[in-house]
């Protein structure tokens, strides 16, 4: 039994991978983990209302299951497989029903804002410097507790059958291993159960106040388990044999690990649609002075490592916006060349403020604002504007670290679909002054959920990083003056861009 089978359920897909543990012929050593098998799933999006985003949960279910299936046919049957580990799209929140396993309402997903009025009104009550203390995040819809409290009033009797023990809630992962084991456990790992802003960030449990403070009934909840070990195991007759479930973590504390980013100054951040970047801040949590989110990086091996995390809503999105709203582009490969036709950005900024601004700046009402055109601007400037935007936002996150007296950064480990433009790449490492590193392999949300569970049934001494092949690398070799000019010109772009908010006006 050399391969482990990793579901990665994201938001916009479900895939399963299955890794195959390698080894070092010379010195015996546990060698990385190999892909030897992939399948995946497109996963429907439901948006009944504005600012509402929801998924079906059954139907998240049933491609977990297909792609599993799938993924164990290819790799030669389930013989050859150790264990299972999951990773997911965190925040999202479901419930079902405890006798049948069905859903009782559509999944609200991690950019559902209906309960935005909760929040703010939590947040006028002067409740959120104790929710922050305690969780490490701030008060905001994205988080899965008003989600679950909105559920439970949305099912018809959904209290008084919660109060009897009728109704379970849980995020993704909680769903999944409800439905791997037969309803037999109901279980989250402590990165997930971060994410509710119902936990306690220190002692890894829940907290009665915050679940008074939200509503949400604590027997519902499921119980909080390390990310490695075995939480529990497959019903036998979803594979022809029961499977331990031994790892699981949220995507983005997936990723951390499968970066191999485990020491204090050591961070990865993810450029896709949006980019998410966390920060390994060491064995303790560190409370944010400029609103970064404190969240668990990871709970292994008896010690738990804690990070900070700062959200850019708009990074990749900004491309495909050039490409499908605007026509700039006709694909998005375009853009490294179209940026490099120009010598420099010609004064002109773009500020992705589609939905907002996060981290640091936490302007949800923030708009997309372009200064500085003049007659001269084209394509190729837009084009070069909303590259450099990511290098501009990733400094705004990284100083924000800083101040927040994290660990000094040594490299920034990169994935996602933008790390393929190496225009995009070395601007980040220019304005950012730190190297910036990409691994051969990209799927790291889905290599840390494998790491965690080979971990989790011993086939692996540790969590380390072996990779077979070097990865590319970037190192910065902008002057100072130059990219403090750009940095200057940025912040004006930044401010115009708060200022054009509708509530700014």
């Amino acid at each position: 039994m050399s391969l482990i089978l990793a579901i990665d359920q994201g938001t916009t897909s479900t895939r399963a991978i299955a890794f195959e543990i390698g080894a070092n012929a010379a010195s015996g050593e546990t060698g990385d983990l190999r892909p030897v098998a992939v399948s995946q799933i497109e996963l429907a999006q439901y948006f009944p209302r504005s600012g509402w985003v929801e998924h079906d949960a059954a139907e998240i279910w049933t491609a977990t299951l297909q792609t599993c299936r799938e993924v164990v046919r290819k790799a030669g049957g389930v013989a050859r497989f150790a264990a299972i580990g999951i990773t997911n799209q965190r925040e999202t929140a479901v419930i079902w029903d405890a006798g049948t396993g069905q859903p009782l309402h559509r999944a609200i997903v991690w950019q559902d804002r209906r309960t935005a009025d909760v929040t703010a009104r939590l947040t006028a009550e002067g409740h959120e410097p104790k929710v922050q203390a305690a969780t490490g995040l701030i008060l905001d819809p994205y988080f899965s507790a008003t989600k679950f409290a909105w559920l439970l009033d949305a099912v018809p009797s959904g209290r008084e059958r919660a109060a009897r023990g009728e109704i379970k809630l849980g995020s993704i992962d909680a769903w999944l291993i409800w439905n791997l084991t037969g309803g037999r456990v109901h279980a989250t790992d402590a990165t997930n159960a971060s994410r509710t802003a119902l936990m306690d960030l220190k002692t890894v449990a829940w907290r009665d106040d915050l679940c008074a403070l939200f509503d949400v009934p604590r027997m519902a909840l499921p119980a909080i388990v390390p990310c490695a070990g075995v939480i529990g195991e497959t019903d036998a007759a979803l594979f022809g044999r029961p499977l331990p479930i031994a790892g699981s973590a949220g995507d983005q504390q997936a990723a951390l690990v499968g970066h191999g980013a485990l020491k204090p100054g050591d961070a990865k951040i993810t450029y896709g649609t949006g980019a998410f970047l966390v920060a390994n801040v060491g064995d303790q949590p560190v409370a944010s002075t400029r609103r970064l989110l404190g969240t668990l990086g990871y709970q292994a091996g008896g010690r738990a490592a804690y990070a900070l995390e700062g959200s850019i809503f708009s990074a990749g999105s900004a491309i495909q916006w050039l490409r499908d709203g605007v026509g700039m582009i006709s694909q998005s490969r375009q853009s490294e060349a179209m940026a490099q036709e120009l010598s420099d950005n010609g004064g002109v900024y773009l500020v992705p403020g589609f939905t907002g601004l996060g981290a640091p700046w936490w302007e949800p009402e923030a708009r997309g604002t372009i200064v500085g055109l003049t007659r001269d601007s084209g394509p190729a400037h837009f084009v070069r504007a909303a590259l450099e935007a990511l290098a501009y936002q990733t400094r705004d996150l990284l100083d924000a670290l800083a101040e927040d007296g994290a660990p000094p950064l040594k490299t920034l480990k990169v994935d996602g679909g933008v790390t393929a433009n190496s225009f995009a790449m070395q601007f980040v490492a220019d304005i950012c002054q730190v190297e910036v590193e990409r691994p051969a392999f990209q799927e790291m949300t889905a290599l840390g959920a494998a790491r965690l569970a080979a971990l989790g049934v011993g086939l692996a001494p540790d969590l380390e990083a072996r990779p077979a092949e070097a990865p590319a690398r970037w190192t910065p070799r902008m002057d100072k003056a130059e990219r403090e000019r750009l940095l200057s010109g940025w912040r004006r772009a930044v401010k115009a861009a708060i200022i054009a908010a509708p509530n700014r006006a």
